[in-house]
C-alpha cells in the first residue's frame, strides 16, 4: 500500500510542477512568434512582459493581453481591435496610428502614453488611467457597461 501511495504522490507532484512550465513555455513561444511574424491574432498573452518591445504594425486583434506589461512599447500602427487589455500597463507607450476599436481597456494604465491618430471607437475604458497621456486626431467613441 505504501509504495502505491508514494508512486501516486510522486506522479501527482510531477504533473503539478510540469503544468506551469509548459504554460510559461507556450507564452514564451507566442511572444517569440509575435516578435518574429508581427502577428498573434487571438493569442493568449495574459501577463506577458513586452516592456519596451518594438511592436510596430503588429496584428494583435482579439488577443488576450490582460495584465500584460507594454510599458515603453512602440505600438505604432498596431491593430488591437477587440483585444483584452484589462489591467495592462501601457504607460509611456507610443501608440501613433494604433487601433484600439472594441478593445477592453478596463483599469489599463495609459499614463503618459502618446496616442496620436489612434482609433478607440467602442472601447471599454472603465477605470482607465490617462494621466499625462497626450494625443491628437483621436477617434474616440467609448462604450461599456457597468
Amino acid at each position: 500500500m505504501k509504495p502505491i501511495f508514494l508512486t501516486a504522490a510522486a506522479l501527482f507532484s510531477a504533473l503539478s510542477l510540469a503544468a506551469p512550465v509548459s504554460a510559461t513555455t507556450e507564452k514564451s513561444a507566442l511572444v517569440q512568434q509575435l516578435l518574429e511574424t508581427r502577428e498573434c491574432y487571438g493569442c493568449d498573452l495574459t501577463n506577458a512582459n513586452l516592456k519596451g518591445a518594438h511592436l510596430i504594425g503588429v496584428d494583435l486583434r482579439n488577443a488576450n493581453l490582460k495584465g500584460a506589461n507594454l510599458e515603453h512599447a512602440n505600438l505604432e500602427g498596431a491593430d488591437l481591435t477587440g483585444a483584452n487589455l484589462m489591467s495592462a500597463n501601457l504607460s509611456e507607450a507610443f501608440a501613433g496610428g494604433t487601433t484600439f476599436n472594441q478593445a477592453n481597456l478596463t483599469n489599463a494604465d495609459l499614463s503618459d502614453t502618446h496616442l496620436y491618430n489612434a482609433q478607440v471607437d467602442g472601447a471599454v475604458m472603465i477605470g482607465t488611467n490617462l494621466n499625462g497621456a497626450d494625443g491628437f486626431n483621436i477617434n474616440l467613441g467609448v462604450g461599456g457597461e457597468e
